[in-house]
């Protein structure tokens, strides 16, 4: 490949945004709305889009051909069309992709987007859970191809009723509040003070569904509208999942944006790079994320620069423990003077399914026009799971977009998994836990990861009768026994 060739220089060219905060919507249409905001961007490239690909749709109920749908809303034919597997760091691969796939080639012009409706859900079933958005049409021989990274079964975690975000990362933020001699109070005291920095970016973002500047205080004092959630978190630290939001981007050539007049439109994907984490129970420091920071390192060294150099980022922000981890493997202060987000971050700017990335590109791309240093954002999907990671400026690399080969990190990361035993039982030590409390403040639960003499980690719930004992506990370093068919734990 010829690096100076304007045909095989990817360029993010149109952005669009769309938000919903009245009228019932469909994740499709959020999606079409986004899009057709993205073609006002940058006109005249409607017509010549090759590829459609769709962030999964995980809150809202979908058909198996979400993508096509799209297409047929913007009137799109002769339009290849995909959707993603789950994972919120989809749209940051899906651009690596694109890139990589315009620079060898294989690629002209592709439209991704990403779309939500779960206020709309909300609003006609307040009852309906989210967490199982139906799928219609699975057999349908006409559903999207699907493109993405598959992870492996949390086999013990499923087995062990460990399936929403909203219990596991807080699991995996204790392990940090832990190494940090932090009790509960503390450690909600300490993040407080880095969302309250974000609230201060959504309330100027006018696609942000809670646009409000808060006080470090009011994030991290249990009141009724602001209630524990899980040790550490409250309410606000949470990602919220009950939005109407769509993101578009248009990925062409330098020299199809030239063509149409879009020069000083264009972004310049530099780099990427995708990495992703064993189970939460087999994870070595759970609170860790080695993949984060290998994905980070590969991306930066592709470009020939460190994180000094990057002057705008944009972290996954779905739980604290996703920015405290990411942030920890790059290198920046969670006070860093450049933020930590452009959006206002998942609590705050919202939460829509595997989506949140989508804008985060956009309000990348929106800031690096008006800007000459180039920006990252760091993508996670699942339990810290998987991480996607790109660098964009607002000039062609100069030896070409690179989608880095991270293979040998990936193998050392997966070399250092601790085994995990379902069935464990006997004495062992918490290496992460939570404890969880209903809307009436009570403790329902206690999950916790521990390791067994033997190395091997188990994952066990509290006994009932030990639960209102444990409100307010960080169990991390404590001493149990696990036993019992139910794989419960005393202290």
């Amino acid at each position: 490949m010829n690096s100076n060739d304007p045909s095989r220089i990817p360029v993010v060219v149109g952005i669009g945004q769309a938000i919903e905060r009245d009228a019932p919507m469909a994740a499709v249409d959020m999606a079409a709305r986004a899009a057709r905001a993205a073609f006002e961007d940058a006109p005249g490239l409607e017509d010549r889009i090759d590829r459609l690909s769709m962030v999964a749709v995980s809150f809202s109920p979908s058909s198996a051909s979400p993508a096509r749908e799209v297409a047929e809303q913007l009137g799109l034919s002769g339009v290849r069309t995909e959707v993603t597997t789950p994972g919120g760091n989809a749209p940051q691969w899906l651009v690596t992709r694109a890139a990589e796939d315009i620079s060898a080639g294989r690629l002209e012009t592709t439209l991704i987007v990403g779309g939500e409706a779960t206020r709309s859900v909300r609003a006609a079933d307040p009852t309906a859970g989210h967490l199982a958005a139906p799928v219609e049409g699975l057999d349908d021989s006409s559903a999207d191809p699907v493109v993405g990274l598959h992870l492996s079964p949390a086999l013990a975690e499923q087995a062990a009723g460990l399936r929403e975000p909203s219990v596991v990362y807080p699991m995996l933020e204790s392990a940090r509040g832990h190494e940090a001699g932090r009790s509960p109070a503390e450690q909600r005291a300490f993040l407080a003070e880095m969302l309250a920095s974000f609230t201060e970016v959504a309330a100027k973002n006018p696609f942000a569904w809670f646009p409000h500047a808060r006080s470090a205080g009011e994030i991290a004092q249990p009141t009724p509208a602001n209630r524990l959630t899980a040790e550490p978190y409250t309410k606000r630290m949470n990602s919220f999942p009950f939005v109407d939001l769509g993101s578009a981007l248009l990925v062409t050539t330098l020299e199809r944006a030239r063509a149409a007049g879009l020069t000083d439109h264009c972004v310049f994907p530099w780099s990427g790079a995708t990495n992703s984490e064993p189970a939460p129970s087999a994870r070595p420091r759970p609170g860790d994320s080695p993949a984060a920071r290998a994905a980070a390192e590969a991306t930066l060294a592709a470009a020939g620069l460190d994180i000094d150099d990057v002057g705008h980022v944009d972290i996954y922000s779905c739980f604290p423990v996703a920015v405290e981890a990411a942030a920890e493997g790059m290198g920046i202060a969670l006070d860093d003077p450049r933020g930590l987000t452009l959006t206002g971050g998942l609590p705050f700017f919202g939460g829509p399914g595997n989506n949140y990335s989508g804008h985060a590109i956009v309000s990348m791309v929106d800031c690096l026009r008006g800007s000459d240093v180039p920006g990252l954002v760091s993508a996670n999907g699942g339990y810290l799971s998987k991480h996607s990671v790109g660098l964009y400026g607002t000039r062609p690399p100069i030896a070409g977009f690179r989608a880095m080969a991270t293979d040998e990190e990936q193998s050392r990361i997966e070399a250092a998994a601790r085994p995990v035993d379902i069935d464990g039982r006997g004495k062992a030590q918490v290496v992460a836990g939570t404890v969880v409390y209903g809307r009436d403040g009570g403790v329902t639960r206690a999950p916790i990861i521990a390791e067994l003499a033997s190395g091997a980690r188990v994952i066990a719930d509290a006994e009932p009768s030990l639960l209102a004992g444990l409100a307010g506990q960080n169990l991390v370093g404590r001493k149990v026994s696990i036993g019992g068919a139910d794989r419960r734990y005393g202290l």
